[in-house]
């Protein structure tokens, strides 16, 4: 008649074996070779009382005996660590002594609704017990249950056939206390999947054996060959059945207890948080000597440098205040930079307070560092409301150097979008910094502090922010419409209404007033990028032909580049194309050397990534435009990795040549612009003015100006894991990135040629460490990557004749990829086996593939100069 609940009989004793093993190996592995161990032991079961009023209701003592620890696979014993070691040495005495001592479990109806066990015994041995003590926790009905167990409370489903139930618990919805943060990218961040599954035999009433099994993947999304697994096997098998003493004679469980042990106490099922400290791990600043020789400017883009960042952002993270400050003021100024890199990556209560009692933002002589803090929380992978609410009290008070003042401010937005996409818009601290921003840009009356504003925007991407970017878009000129116009484009599609079309439609055909090229090829792109409808195409198709002499030919090759790149709007382009006035030679024969062209750098099955590259020149031939985007994106997520744009306007003067409509009052400056990893950095300027564009050439050395250098934690994931056998497991992935980004623009009048170069070089380091800790003996395998490269952009053009000659070169030097595998397993002893294994190869340089007009013009660019060279005398 027990429907509900197991039922042991009276007065007899149940002998098992019983076993929990833990395997760490790469997802696709077979076990046979993981790293591991296993805990193998007999256990007693006996019911001690039931009770008189519910026969479901039962007491039941159960007893570890025997405890054995070994290897989880077969090794040769002199790569076993266990070799030669009783369980008592490894385990230690004290603990022995208490995973033996009984544990005291109350089913009713087949649940656990007591746990009894010693208060004082060590969390580690609790644990075991606890997940001992879940396996007896079963329902003999088919059916859905939440249950709460070692693992928290989950939702739990039976399936019972005759003597056999499986139990499917769903990991993912446990209620349990989770430590652990993810990174704010999808794309750089990992997936994780859980299962786990019990599969019950049962005879006479009671379990004949258990077997479950508990997996865990971790997969890093743009590389999904790398990644982890946890494997998990709990065995429970009835050996004999004998006499056993009899049942305990009472009313209530309490006094049961109390009368056999009053040391006994109730306890939670759910596991307790458990971590071994440490022994053997250097302090801060020792760790940092060791690491110190390659954090210096020159080696930052050594795969090297991004290595020891990583290591040094993990202790960091344990660390104090006061250890952190002790370190950063002991170092040279050459080493600073690297080092409040790695502090504020750390993103923890203490390494925020350190950096920002060490920075005086009073000092402007201080400001290259206080441009890396402030890049750093940028790039942040989870920023805390602490941080914001610091930024926003730093820019409130006094700030001695205004580009530091510009910095903060743009990185306020990155931070404020970074806590909006999780679910923080409505703290304070970002309602509070959202109003500020935009209350300043309204009240704003210089150029400098609106276009400031307008950056920040441009990162915090607010809903709420699109009437304002339309207004400046429209209504303003030169540098402030073009920040504008191109935050604009930042918007996923979702939130470009028809009120922003309509915007966008009149600064193209200039319904209202004269735009600058830039901004109405950028209102070209947002209207062609959001679902345009028929006719919006049809008018921009007709609109080319009518365009300033170099606008015809770049939105011809804008055109042009979506239908060969099949971009969403490629179907209603071809429809409208059918229609010969859209459609004629006269239209699609337009001379000039303006560009734009998109194509794959690399197409995996994880992650594609793509550059697009646009360049658009005045009517005289000197540049306007070049921009270049690297976009990375999966099935479900997309990445804006980076964006370099060189800038310049007014400078037909130099060579005697009219501007083109609209921008006859521009003054002569040269910029460029960056956006790294979803982050628009402050703009760097080359000159501004005649005068100083003037001393510049004639002091000209072509040498690069450096846009961004440092370090950048990429991917940031840690999680720990308790497992259902007991032990705690924990996994952390991270990627750093060391990157030097320069750009520089030489200028000729001689040769009437000018040259843009900008160099990207990066190296990127990912480390992930997969561990199960079970006190006494800890097993993980460790996952390393690494590559370096260097990306070239250069683009020459000749404006001595017409059409110019325009050559763009895009290039990668050959890559260095190295990938390691390490298993290992150790005793708080010391003794430690490991087994690794990796490859290097050296990945092949090549140059892009533009379009083939851009082939011939380049052609032609370097036989001129060779023709150029040998006619000189």
């Amino acid at each position: 008649g027990h429907t509900t609940g197991p039922s042991l009989n009276n007065d007899k004793l149940y002998k098992f074996a019983y076993s929990a093993e833990v395997y760490v190996d790469q997802v696709k592995a077979s076990l046979q070779k993981s790293a591991g161990y296993q805990i193998s032991s007999a256990v007693d079961v006996n019911l001690l009382w039931r009770n008189p009023d519910n026969d479901d209701d039962q007491l039941v003592k159960v007893m570890i005996r025997d405890v054995q620890v070994e290897n989880v696979n077969e090794r040769p014993a002199a790569k076993s660590i266990f070799k030669g070691k009783s369980t008592e040495k490894i385990i230690r005495k004290e603990y022995l002594e208490a995973l033996q001592r009984p544990m005291l479990l109350e089913l009713v109806r087949g649940k656990v609704k007591n746990f009894y066990s010693y208060q004082n015994e060590h969390g580690f041995t609790q644990n075991i017990k606890r997940g001992l003590a879940s396996l007896f926790q079963l329902q003999l009905h088919s059916g859905a249950a939440r249950e709460m167990d070692i693992s928290g409370k989950c939702n739990t489903t039976y399936h019972v056939q005759q003597d056999q139930v499986t139990k499917i618990k769903d990991l993912d919805s446990c209620e349990i206390e989770k430590q652990g943060f993810t990174s704010h990218n999808q794309i750089l961040d990992v997936s994780t999947k859980a299962t786990s599954a019990t599969i019950y035999v049962l005879e006479d009433g009671f379990i004949k054996s258990i077997k479950a099994e508990e997996n865990y993947a971790f997969l890093l999304n743009f590389r999904r060959k790398t990644g982890a697994k946890i494997v998990s096997k709990q065995r429970l098998e009835l050996k004999s059945i004998q006499a056993g003493p009899g049942l305990i004679a009472e009313k209530q469980v309490a006094s049961v207890v109390r009368n056999l042990d009053s040391s006994y106490v109730a306890m939670p099922l759910v596991a307790e948080t458990v971590k071994s400290k440490c022994k053997k791990c250097p302090s801060l600043s020792e760790h940092w000597q060791s690491i110190r020789e390659h954090m210096y400017p020159e080696k930052l883009s050594k795969a090297e440098a991004a290595k020891s960042f990583l290591s040094f952002i993990q202790n960091i993270r344990k660390t104090t205040k006061e250890e952190i400050l002790q370190l950063i003021k002991s170092e040279n100024k050459d080493l600073l930079p690297q080092i409040v890199d790695a502090v504020t990556s750390a993103q923890t209560p203490a390494s925020l307070e350190a950096i920002l009692e060490f920075l005086d933002f009073k000092d402007a002589s201080t400001s290259v560092l206080q441009e890396r803090f402030l890049y750093a929380c940028g790039f942040a992978s989870h920023p805390s409301e602490m941080l914001l609410k610091s930024l926003t009290a730093t820019f409130k008070g006094d700030i001695a150097n205004e580009e530091i003042r510009e910095t903060l401010v743009i990185v306020m937005g990155a931070v404020i979008r970074k806590l909006c996409d999780r679910e923080g818009c409505k703290l304070p601290a970002v309602v509070e910094a959202k109003r500020l921003i935009l209350n300043r840009l309204e009240k704003a009356m210089k150029d400098d502090n609106v276009r400031m504003y307008l950056l920040s925007l441009k990162n915090a991407l607010l809903p709420e922010a699109i009437p304002l970017l339309l207004k400046y878009a429209e209504s303003e000129e030169g540098a402030i419409s073009n920040v504008a116009a191109t935050a604009l484009q930042r918007y996923d599609s979702s939130f470009l209404t028809k009120e922003v079309k309509e915007t966008m439609n009149r600064i193209y055909h200039q319904n209202r007033k004269v735009h600058e090229k830039t901004v109405r090829t950028t209102a070209a792109a947002i209207i062609l990028n959001s679902n345009p409808s028929y006719m919006e195409v049809k008018n921009i198709l007709l609109s080319i032909g009518e365009l300033p002499l170099e606008m015809n030919k770049y939105m011809l090759s804008m055109i042009q580049d979506i239908l060969h790149f099949e971009m969403p709007s490629s179907k209603t382009i071809r429809k409208v194309l059918k229609d010969m006035c859209a459609h004629n030679y006269d239209r699609f024969s337009k001379m000039g050397s303006s560009s734009a062209y998109s194509g794959y750098i690399t197409r995996g099955p994880d992650v594609s990534s793509t550059y697009s590259l646009d360049i658009l020149y005045s009517g005289s031939g000197i540049l306007r435009r070049s921009n270049m985007n690297i976009h990375m994106f999966d099935r479900n997520a997309e990445l804006h990795a980076s964006q370099v744009v060189v800038e310049a306007q007014g400078l037909e003067s130099i060579i005697a040549a009219t501007p083109d409509e609209g921008e006859e009052n521009l003054d002569s400056f040269a910029g460029m612009s960056a956006i790294l990893f979803d982050v628009q950095l402050r703009p760097v300027t080359f000159f501004q003015g005649y005068g100083d564009l003037m001393s510049k050439m004639f002091s000209a050395t072509g040498d690069p100006v450096n846009v961004v250098k440092g370090l950048i934690l990429l991917t940031d994931y840690s999680q720990e894991i308790q497992l259902q056998s007991g032990p705690r497991a924990s996994t952390e992935f991270l990627g750093g990135l060391a990157i030097d980004i320069s750009g520089g623009m030489e200028f000729s009048l001689w040769y009437r040629e000018s040259k843009t170069n900008i160099k990207i070089r990066v190296a990127m380091f990912v480390a992930g460490n997969t561990e199960v800790d079970s006190f006494f003996v800890k097993t993980g395998m460790e996952n390393t990557l690494e590559v370096e490269t260097t990306l070239d952009f250069i683009s020459t053009v000749q404006f001595s004749q017409y059409p110019f000659l325009v050559c763009m070169q895009m290039e990668r030097a050959e890559s260095p990829f190295r990938h390691y595998v390490t298993k290992y397993e150790s005793l708080p002893s010391g003794r430690r086996y490991t087994a690794k294994r990796g490859k290097a190869e050296l990945l092949a340089g090549n140059e892009y593939p533009l379009h083939q007009e851009n082939s011939n013009m380049c052609r032609k660019v370097f036989s001129a100069k060779s023709e150029s060279s040998s006619n000189w005398f």
